[in-house]
């Protein structure tokens, strides 16, 4: 009996250790569970992932949104002018299901904003979503509350100088005014604007646009003044005087010029960028020949400028739009046009420019590039005195 009694509490002492040592561990499951942080780590990376996705389904939703409204209208951009026919054919094939509805190519600075004007309460093919202007040309319409604001992913590499703070108009590219010399019909291109007086060039020299509303004419007329040694808005006027005299000489030809007149001999001696002079050449093939020269006196830089029209009927598409123009591609497009894009320096720093695309743009050394105030107050005297001074209407060339 004693001994059974000694088994019965031996069996109940080890049935108790057993319930105590169980309970013991589980206590201490208890207080070691809040010390395992993996699953807290896991969690605390997803926002890290969602902050970055929006990057991509931004583009993605843009792209979307732009196939929805269907199209692009454009304006003032002629294929030959900066290479913009590569700019279109990549944009087309990059982001297919857009129409790019394309107005007036051959129009001015002016003329795009007057196609805003116009427009404002008409959501059809004639208004422009997109301008693309003379320098001075995007602050005044800011002002005049003609398009609205849009920072493109690479804003931070275009220069401070050639953007507005809030992003309302950005710059794209530049070059250098330069003589376009269609050598067959001349045996003696000129090398400055002085030369352009002289007899041996009767019924030959034309402005690229009209000086009432195109950027390019009216620093043309500038640059003519420039060349006299006069400066600032005294260079403006004698400008006005340069093309009176070259009007009355019989040398100028009252027509607005482009490549296919050049190559004609409609119009053998333009005063034009370079790097659309430069890619007439290319486009003809030596048939003919095209001089590009770059007057020493005179020698006058110009930047254009991107702005989203205000009343766009395609906000998205034009948007989109925007970001093809300053992504790589998009400058590539106008460096092979031999403009310079305005992210060259920061692209040439990533080694994103090929070699032989850097070596085929022309110099702008010792160009002057004007400020902002000082096109503005160019502008004004030569659009106002044009028609008093010079008094002859540029008119569009033949079809």
């Amino acid at each position: 009996m004693r001994t059974k009694n000694f088994a019965y509490y031996l069996l109940a002492l080890l049935v108790i250790a057993a319930t105590l040592l169980s309970a013991c561990g589980g206590a201490a499951v208890a207080t070691e569970a809040p010390v395992v942080e993996e699953p807290v780590a896991v969690v605390t990376e997803a926002p890290a992932v969602a902050t970055e996705a929006p990057v991509v389904d931004s583009m993605t939703a843009l792209y979307e949104a732009a196939q929805a409204e269907g199209m692009l209208t454009t304006i003032a951009l002629p294929h030959d002018w900066c290479n913009y026919e590569a700019v279109f054919t990549g944009f087309k094939a990059k982001y297919p299901g857009i129409e790019v509805n394309e107005l007036n190519p051959g129009a001015g600075s002016g003329d795009e904003i007057e196609a805003i004007k116009a427009n404002k309460n008409n959501p059809g093919p004639q208004a422009p979503d997109v301008i693309d202007v003379g320098l001075a040309f995007g602050p005044t319409a800011k002002a005049d509350g003609l398009i609205q604001p849009y920072k493109v992913s690479t804003w931070d590499d275009i220069p401070d100088s050639a953007k507005d703070a809030e992003g309302y108009w950005y710059g794209d590219y530049y070059g250098v005014l330069a003589f376009e010399v269609n050598t067959v019909e001349v045996a003696n291109p000129p090398a400055e604007y002085a030369d352009l007086l002289k007899p041996e060039y009767n019924g030959q020299v034309a402005l690229s646009g009209d000086p009432l509303t195109s950027n390019n004419a009216i620093l043309t007329v500038w640059a003519a003044g420039l060349s006299t040694g006069a400066t600032g808005e005294e260079a403006a006027q004698a400008g006005l005087e340069f093309f009176k005299s070259l009007n009355e000489s019989g040398n100028f030809v009252p027509i607005d010029g482009n490549s296919k007149s050049v190559g004609i001999g409609e119009t053998p001696v333009m005063i034009d960028w370079n790097y659309n002079s430069m890619l007439n050449n290319v486009n003809l093939a030596g048939n003919p020949e095209i001089a590009t020269i770059v007057p020493s006196k005179g020698n006058l830089a110009g930047v254009y400028v991107q702005a989203i029209s205000a009343y766009a009927p395609h906000p998205n598409a034009a948007k989109l739009w925007m970001e093809y123009l300053y992504s790589d591609e998009g400058q590539l497009a106008w460096a092979s046009g031999f403009c310079y894009p305005i992210r060259y320096n920061a692209m040439m720093a990533a080694g994103t420019v090929p070699a032989e695309m850097s070596a085929q743009l022309p110099s702008t050394e010792g160009a002057f590039f004007p400020t902002i105030d000082e096109i503005n107050a160019a502008k004004a005297i030569i659009t106002a005195g044009w028609p008093t001074v010079v008094g002859v209407t540029v008119k569009a060339p033949a079809p």
